[in-house]
Parts: structure tokens; C-alpha cells; sequence
């Protein structure tokens, strides 16, 4: 792995592009794909290195060029300690609109890097109990009724299985997973429907189904009408793509049940953080996702995974060519490593 180098001050920071191999061919509602591009990153200082992370799936329209670009323009030489957290943040979050992945990235290095100067598990110094973590669901994407029995029968040790619909399939799917197995389901459906009433007609089918809660059913421009589903479905409605950051939440009170918090999509741990407290505050449930990413990002997740109702956290289980090594998962359940930081190996 090659890696670039830039030094800031009392900071070293290095990127390298990276392509993860996924195990099988990962499709939703709009796209497929064998292989997910991201970017590692490294915080150095003093010779104490904070691990990071940007994983860039399509929709977030950013690209490992972008994602450079943007790392390219970051000077943190103004900076002399990492734990001015708040000022290191709102300065890389200045920097551009968007590039909210490459944003992620340095925010995860820079959370590692003080966990391991203060020789302690973010979770821990964070006070939460790794032990209230919910059971990861594992993902089932949109394939052939042979593919999915295969999928299904992969993930024999998970307590929920999360299934990706949006396409005429859609029934056909769940009606081969329960030939399979009676466990408790998720859907997303990743903006895949369009009319509300189909969507009603399929959450009460879902729900008889075994689905807990349906994620992103109708896209995130149509506010009333997912309004008025989330009021009338039997299942609570989940916002993906619908909601990306902390200021998104406010509004999206009765339109969604709840949020499914990605560091892809909100710039990393500390703005997540806060977004689980304003959700929380708004009795909005809460989900805690990613995208296809290696056990850095996931493992930086998880540290804040004991404060969430669901948890998603399956995306470096989805690889084959993981460069670290982090939380486990055993039986469906996370296991956080007992080490500073974010714990990876």
C-alpha cells in the first residue's frame, strides 16, 4: 500500500487509495456493483497514529479523486493539539460543502488519535456500555432466488437479516427467505418505491412478514407522501438517503419514524453524536448503518453503537480483502476490542 504524505505542524497526515473486493455482487434499487472504492487515512503525531477511514458507494456522488482533492486543501498546522475537537472539526468542515466521506475519514483518525493518547477505548471514555449494542443485522442484496437461499444459509449465525428490495422481485425475495428461515427482517428499499399506496400495501405485507421497520421506501423528495405513510404504516419508516446530518433531523419529525445514522453521510463521530442526542430528544428511533467499508470505519461506529435501537454494522463482513482487523461478530452480536481508540489491529 502506497502512502502520500503531508506534514502540518505538530500533524502528519497520509492517504492511500484502496478498492475493496465485495464477496458477491452487492445490488439495490439503483445500482450494482463488485467492488466499492475508498481511502485510508493516517494522523500522526508524535509518534501516535490515528486510523481513518472514506468509503465512497455511489450516491454519495464522491470518488477517491474527490476525496484527495479534498484532503489536498486540508493545513492543520494551525492546530496544536488534537483535542481541540471542535475547532479541528468545524475547520475541516469548512473547507468544502460536501465531502462528507473525506470529512469522515479525517474525523475518525483524529478520534483515534486521541483514544490512543489517552490509552483508552473511545466507547470508554465515552461512558457507554458495549454491552447494550444491539445485534447487527446482515445484509441479503436483491439477487436470484438461488443466490439468496446461499446469502440466507451464509448468515446462520445472525439474530436479524436486512433485505434490500426496490424491484419487481420484491416479494419474491421475502417469500425465499422464509423458505429459509423464520428470523426477524428489515427492508430497505433505498428510494426503490414510488406510490404511496403501494408502498402501504407492501409494508402491511412486510410486516406480516416478520419486517420489524422498512428503511428509505419512497425517495426522499416525496415528503408528504412519506408522511403519510409513516402515519398509517404498521411498521416504523426509517430516513437513509432522506436524512444525511445533524441539521436534516428537525424537519424529518413525522415525516420518518426515525434515522439511520451513516459516518459516510455526517461527516463522522462527532457530528453523530450529536445527532443521536437531538434524535433521542425528538423520541426519533434510531439506526446506526454503513456503506461497504473495511473494519476502520466500522469499527469507529461501533464505539457509538450502545446508544442506538438497531445497528447495521455488517459492511466488512460484505469484503474479502480487509486490511484490519477490529469489532468482532460473533453469533450476530459486536464485540468491541479492549483497546485504545477505535481498537484496530
Amino acid at each position: 500500500m502506497k502512502w502520500i504524505e503531508k506534514k502540518m505542524g505538530l500533524f502528519t497526515l497520509r492517504y492511500s487509495p484502496y478498492t475493496l473486493e465485495l464477496k458477491h455482487v452487492f445490488t439495490v434499487a439503483s445500482f450494482s456493483r463488485k467492488t466499492s472504492p475508498v481511502i485510508l487515512v493516517q494522523l500522526e503525531m508524535d509518534g501516535v497514529v490515528g486510523l481513518g477511514e472514506a468509503s465512497m458507494p455511489p450516491y454519495l456522488g464522491e470518488s477517491q479523486e474527490t476525496v484527495i482533492a479534498f484532503i489536498e486543501k486540508i493545513d492543520l498546522s494551525s492546530f496544536s493539539s488534537p483535542f481541540q475537537t471542535e475547532d479541528i472539526i468545524s475547520y475541516i468542515d469548512s473547507i468544502d460543502q460536501n465531502n462528507t466521506a473525506a470529512k469522515a475519514a479525517i474525523d475518525i483518525a483524529l478520534h483515534d488519535l486521541m483514544g490512543k493518547l489517552l490509552d483508552m477505548p473511545l466507547y470508554k471514555l465515552w461512558g457507554y456500555n458495549p454491552h447494550h449494542i444491539p445485534p447487527t443485522s446482515f445484509t441479503i442484496g436483491i439477487d436470484t432466488e438461488e443466490i439468496i437461499i446461499q446469502k440466507v444459509k451464509e448468515a446462520t449465525n445472525f439474530k436479524i437479516l436486512k433485505v434490500k428490495l426496490g424491484l419487481h422481485t420484491d416479494k419474491m425475495i421475502v417469500e425465499t427467505i422464509r423458505k429459509v428461515t423464520n428470523k426477524p427482517l428489515c427492508a430497505d428499499v433505498n428510494q426503490g418505491w414510488k406510490d404511496p399506496k403501494e408502498a402501504l400495501e407492501m409494508a402491511h405485507y412486510l410486516s406480516e412478514k416478520g419486517v420489524e421497520f422498512l428503511e428509505q421506501p419512497m425517495p426522499k423528495e416525496q415528503i408528504d407522501d412519506l408522511a403519510w405513510l409513516t402515519q398509517n404504516s404498521p411498521i416504523p419508516i426509517i430516513a437513509d438517503e432522506g436524512c444525511q446530518r445533524l441539521d436534516d433531523i428537525a424537519q424529518l419529525k413525522g415525516v420518518y419514524s426515525g434515522i439511520n445514522i451513516k459516518l459516510m453521510k455526517c461527516t463522522g463521530l462527532w457530528e453523530a453524536r450529536k445527532m443521536i442526542q437531538l434524535a433521542q430528544g425528538l423520541d426519533m428511533k434510531i439506526m446506526l448503518g454503513c456503506m461497504t467499508e473495511t473494519s476502520c470505519a466500522i469499527s469507529a461506529a461501533a464505539q457509538i453503537a450502545p446508544q442506538v435501537d438497531w445497528v447495521d454494522l455488517d459492511g466488512a463482513l460484505l469484503i474479502k480483502n480487509d486490511p484490519y482487523i477490529g469489532m468482532q461478530v460473533k453469533e450476530g452480536l459486536c464485540y468491541l476490542p479492549d483497546a485504545p481508540g477505535i481498537g484496530l489491529q
